[in-house]
């Protein structure tokens, strides 16, 4: 199925993580969060837009009541680089103060983005505050942030699909890809 994709897109390079791989790993993810909140009712907030399609995936397969928001922030624009700007384009709708957040982001690279909303959020006193990546680059990290838990990491390659893009295109492929930029 994914091959289908590389006549769209001609700057695929190869496909890293398959579909049904990245199924797997969110069924596992959702199992460990259903345990490990068994006597709460997790808060999670997706980080717009790159993690939307992972945040879906995985609040369907909590086996969990959850509460669900969205967060948007930029730090990269339409660049492969991050400005080491981070700026909040949308803020979550709820107040956080009491409530299990889990804060989930789509990919972790050189953790300052990740930081500074963390930074953010505990000003606004969660009862609990945790992190779930799909995707951790850590040889990339240029900040030392605990993510607790990691779908997968990977080498520091240029990573698109499932909800993560390169210049707002690729977010629509049902696997992750390496891109030559």
């Amino acid at each position: 199925m994914e091959r289908k994709f590389f006549h769209f897109y001609k700057d695929l390079k190869e496909v890293l993580i398959d579909g049904q791989t990245i199924k797997h790993r969110v069924e596992e993810l959702a199992l460990q969060i259903t345990e490990d909140y068994a006597d709460c009712q997790p808060h999670l907030i997706g980080i717009l837009k790159g993690a939307n399609v992972f945040h879906s995936d995985l609040i369907r397969a909590i086996h969990l009541p959850v509460t669900v928001d969205f967060i948007a922030v930029s730090s990269y624009g339409n660049s492969s680089q991050t400005t080491g700007e981070v700026r909040i384009l949308k803020d979550p709708d709820e107040s956080l103060a009491g409530k299990d957040v889990l804060l989930v982001e789509d990919i972790v690279d050189t953790g300052l983005t990740l930081n500074y909303l963390v930074e953010i959020l505990r000003k606004r006193e969660p009862k609990s505050l945790r992190i779930i990546t799909l995707l951790s680059k850590p040889s990339r990290r240029k900040v030392d942030i605990h993510v607790d838990y990691i779908g997968f990491e990977i080498p520091d390659k240029f990573v698109v699909g499932y909800g993560l893009d390169y210049g707002q295109q690729y977010r629509n492929l049902p696997f992750l890809a390496i891109v030559e930029i």
